[in-house]
């Protein structure tokens, strides 16, 4: 009997220091889980902008292609009335080409029951109304531009998104490389009016999905503007703001409205338009 109850002791014992190391092994496991998963969370917590589609191309990447031999120095627009092409961000992005493959499904921003590409057409359809309105000949184009495609004015529109709601603001960009010297003057004028329509307030946050929208570059992809064609890309506001869908959603017309007023005034800048009288 002594001897089975130092039997039943030393496997007691056992056991206890077996579940010791076995809770110490388990602690550190669970140390080390929370600390993935705590690390997880402030990642997943930290704003994502959506903005311009991914893969924008890096300044430092771009040729050098201006100098007293360029051949676009001596290039002449073509003569006929003043174009302007609006193209919706998004729309039809499963039609991507080949080489812009890695951007199908790439569906932007949504908020209020709507995607990015319905809000982004929306705009784009008004803008095109005031603009002909006026006699300028608009195109609308879907995420595909075609082969070097030449225009007085080319606008990119996109809405934004980031994960806190708080977050919200308009912005205009010019593409890194600008041919035509003209797009900073464009983006004044885009964010003037913009500013003063709508009353949405200026986000500072250029990024290089903007500078370096694929539609800009011309130097690398088939589908891309003419290098000549003055250019911009815009975010009208945070679609997942519910304050900036109170214009962009609900009063699209006041960002068309904006956006027309600054195209209008360029294109009379460049003596494409007659001059307002009176």
């Amino acid at each position: 009997m002594r001897q089975i109850s130092q039997v039943i002791l030393n496997t007691i014992c056992y056991i206890l220091a077996m579940s010791k190391q076995y809770l110490m092994r388990f602690g550190s496991f669970l140390l080390i889980l929370t600390l993935f998963v705590g690390f997880g969370l402030f990642i997943f917590q930290q704003p994502k902008i959506s903005g311009a589609p991914p893969y924008g191309i890096p300044e430092e990447e771009i040729p050098e292609v201006v100098g007293p031999y360029s051949q676009w120095n001596n290039w002449q627009r073509p003569a006929g009335p003043a174009t302007v092409t609006l193209q919706v961000g998004h729309w039809q992005n499963d039609q991507f080409p080949e080489e812009l493959a890695r951007l199908r499904g790439n569906t932007g921003a949504s908020g209020g029951g709507k995607w990015e590409w319905e809000v982004n057409l929306k705009i784009a359809e008004l803008t095109r109304d005031l603009l002909e309105q006026e006699g300028v000949v608009v195109t609308i184009l879907p995420a595909t531009v075609p082969h070097e495609h030449l225009a007085d004015v080319f606008l990119a529109i996109h809405a934004d998104g980031n994960e806190n709601r708080s977050v919200r603001g308009y912005k205009f960009a010019g593409p890194w490389r600008d041919l035509t010297g003209k797009s900073p003057a464009l983006v004044q004028l885009l964010d003037e009016h913009y500013a003063r329509v709508t009353g949405i307030p200026y986000d500072d946050n250029i990024t290089k999905n903007m500078r370096g929208y694929y539609a800009f570059s011309w130097w690398r992809f088939e589908h891309a503007i003419h290098p000549m064609t003055t250019a911009a890309i815009a975010e009208t506001g945070f679609l997942t703001s519910p304050v900036d869908r109170r214009i962009i959603v609900d009063q699209p017309q006041l960002s068309a409205q904006a956006i027309s007023q600054a195209i209008l005034e360029y294109l009379r800048q460049q003596q494409l338009l007659p001059a307002v009288q009176g």
